[in-house]
């Protein structure tokens, strides 16, 4: 039952557009480890105003999704944002992640992030508080996908 509503809450925030302010904070990060880079090619989608908000927020001063204008700052944030707010953890050990970039798409933001490689992982762990900073009522979806092997679990407010 929980997937179900799970699914309709994705498939409702998706469509609603961000000016009727979507009743839900919710957002997902998707870490999928790759065999031939030996990498976890990660991916996390938001709410573009969310996202932007939070940003502004946190470095204090006004950048604005969809100004090419605000690009670099853009970038520089995200990079920064990405670095305190999510953490990967296999086998016991830390790994870097590098930010690689972002894209718009309508009303939300896909975030694009790489692992350093590592040896086909045995256990994975993950911190994992976007956009916390700035909703109290913000709820994450994590995906860990590694040799085809999904697992999920349901982030609320403050659990990392």
């Amino acid at each position: 039952m929980q997937k179900v509503f799970l699914l309709f809450l994705l498939t409702f925030c998706a469509f609603s557009p961000a000016k009727d302010l979507h009743p839900y904070h919710v957002g997902s990060v998707e870490f999928n480890y790759n065999t031939k880079s030996k990498t976890f090619q990660i991916t996390g989608k938001f709410f573009l105003d969310d996202l932007e908000n939070a940003l502004n927020e946190k470095y204090g001063a006004a950048i604005h999704f969809n100004e090419e204008k605000y690009r670099k700052q853009i970038n520089e944030n995200l990079r920064k944002y990405c670095l305190e707010y999510l953490k990967l953890k296999a086998d016991g050990h830390f790994l870097k992640v590098n930010y690689v970039g972002y894209e718009e798409e309508n009303e939300s933001v896909n975030i694009f992030l790489e692992s350093e490689p590592v040896q086909s992982p045995k256990k994975v762990e993950t911190a994992v508080s976007f956009l916390y900073n700035f909703f109290d009522d913000q709820m994450n979806i994590i995906h860990i996908i590694v040799n085809g092997k999904r697992q999920s679990e349901k982030l609320d407010y403050p659990n990392r």
